[in-house]
């Protein structure tokens, strides 16, 4: 047990220790109470075959039914944060026009739970989770669907704006681009870099749009956006290998960080778009509301770095337009790897975005709002007590906020550390593969909850304000 004196990385008052989720991925109860369908229920019952063992997002880790406990555990493991992300298909389940009461009276269940166990509730506002009426037409390509959106973060900020107090638009906007319209990995799998970058040009607007709404309601809250940053590490000094690392970070990181923070696109992006022709459609006043309506706090999701090359072949002039027309993948020799999620882990990417973040964006407010580790069959790690001794999940975590703690140190605004995530939950094609949680979700035991031995350290981290 560690004593307060032996404190080597003490953390600033009132940081924020706690985890991340998201609906889809814990709440369960699909069909239940009046929610409508999202793309993950369509995509299940169409193509269980896309879904790791055919597990879909029906029951998941069943938050919707036991988060009183799951709460009172938050408590127990010594978060004082926690951030979950509200369903747009259970709050209005056509995505538009009328509001699920059953849904409004889960939230505010929810939210006073967290409230009266201490934990300061950060509400996201979407995760992947597009309702399947919005989908029909479009989904982010439409710009029906951004109004439809918008209509919804009002509804929400109306609702719950009095008790949550920080708020965010969008987690992870790249994913939906990357997945559902380039690299074949969510729905609606399709191949189409034109629809890509309506989507997240339209992702952008809505999120501008969403923060316009909560200015104008008068809330005293904050509101940011969750993006998450991989770092472009060229292979080498020379010039070409810089200028690929250059244009990866651009169209991976910058895309989405420039606008929410900056209020404008990267010239590099749009010289490209213009050039190649794939330019979105906008509206006249489009870009002044991207411009006036910035983030005040930005989330930041780190789990691995982008290494990058010159491109060292002329692509196929037949294949579809891609990012990487631009530069190759690089495998470092020597990385240290999560093998189970195929992913290097760099702990001092982590440092590397903070100082960016400082230098290049005015050191705006930030937290780590994910990173984390999922390793595959972690039953095998279970002792005799029932804890799963999960100590490359510490050391994983302690290791990143070392460099955490450094860029702090170094005038860094980062005021928190979440952990993806609080329990075991369903993650989207991979469903549950690979473990993530602080808590373990045992399927097989009607989803028995029992504390990792990751989840008592990160306790007494909570409790000591360091390690």
């Amino acid at each position: 047990m560690q004593t307060t004196e032996n404190i080597r990385y003490r953390f600033p008052k009132d940081f924020w220790w706690g985890s991340a989720t998201s609906a889809t991925q814990i709440e369960g109860a699909a069909d239940k109470d009046g929610k409508g369908k999202n793309i993950w229920d369509h995509w299940y019952q169409t193509e269980p075959n896309r879904f790791f063992n055919g597990v879909g997002p029906g029951t998941t880790s069943r938050f919707y039914d036991r988060y009183q406990e799951d709460i009172q555990r938050m408590k127990e493991i010594g978060h004082n944060s926690f951030r979950l992300s509200i369903s747009w298909s259970r709050m209005i389940p056509a995505g538009r026009g009328e509001v699920n009461q059953k849904a409004v009276y889960f939230y505010n269940r929810v939210i006073d739970e967290l409230l009266s166990a201490g934990i300061e509730p950060f509400v996201n506002l979407y995760h992947f989770d597009m309702p399947l009426e919005m989908q029909k037409i479009g989904g982010w390509t439409s710009r029906e669907v951004v109004d439809a959106y918008v209509d919804y973060a009002a509804t929400c900020f109306r609702l719950f704006g009095d008790r949550v107090k920080k708020w965010f638009t969008h987690n992870e906007p790249v994913v939906p681009v990357e997945g559902g319209y380039l690299y074949d990995f969510h729905y609606p799998n399709e191949v189409d870099f034109q629809k890509a970058v309506q989507v997240g040009y339209h992702t952008i607007l809505a999120s501008a749009k969403a923060i316009q709404a909560y200015r104008e309601q008068q809330q005293d809250g904050k509101i940011g956006i969750i993006i998450s940053l991989t770092p472009s590490y060229p292979r080498s000094r020379h010039p070409a290998d810089l200028k690929a690392s250059k244009i990866a970070d651009t169209f991976f990181n910058r895309s989405f960080l420039d606008p929410s923070i900056k209020g404008e696109f990267p010239t590099e992006l749009v010289d490209i778009l213009k050039e190649e022709g794939y330019m979105p459609k906008m509206e006249k006043k489009d870009l002044d509301t991207i411009r006036q309506h910035t983030i005040d706090l930005l989330g930041v999701n780190y789990y691995q770095p982008r290494r990058v090359k010159a491109k060292e072949h002329l692509p196929n002039p037949e294949a579809p337009f891609m990012p990487d027309r631009f530069f190759d993948s690089y495998e470092m020799p020597g990385r240290k790897m999560n093998r189970y999620r195929g992913w290097e882990i760099y702990e001092k990417g982590i440092y590397d975005i903070l100082i960016n973040l400082k230098e290049n964006y005015d050191n705006i407010e930030c937290f780590i709002s994910e990173n984390g580790m999922g390793v595959e069959d972690e039953e095998r790690f279970r002792d005799e007590n029932g804890i799963i001794q999960d100590d490359y999940r510490i050391e994983f975590i302690q290791e990143h906020l070392k460099w955490v703690h450094q860029a702090i140190q170094e005038g860094c605004n980062v005021k928190g550390y979440h952990l993806w995530t609080f329990m075991d939950n369903w993650s989207w094609c991979n469903a549950y593969k690979n473990r993530y949680g602080l808590v373990s979700v045992h399927l097989e035991k009607d989803g028995e909850r029992s504390i990792k031995k990751s989840g008592q350290w990160m306790k007494r981290v909570s409790e000591q304000n360091g390690f």
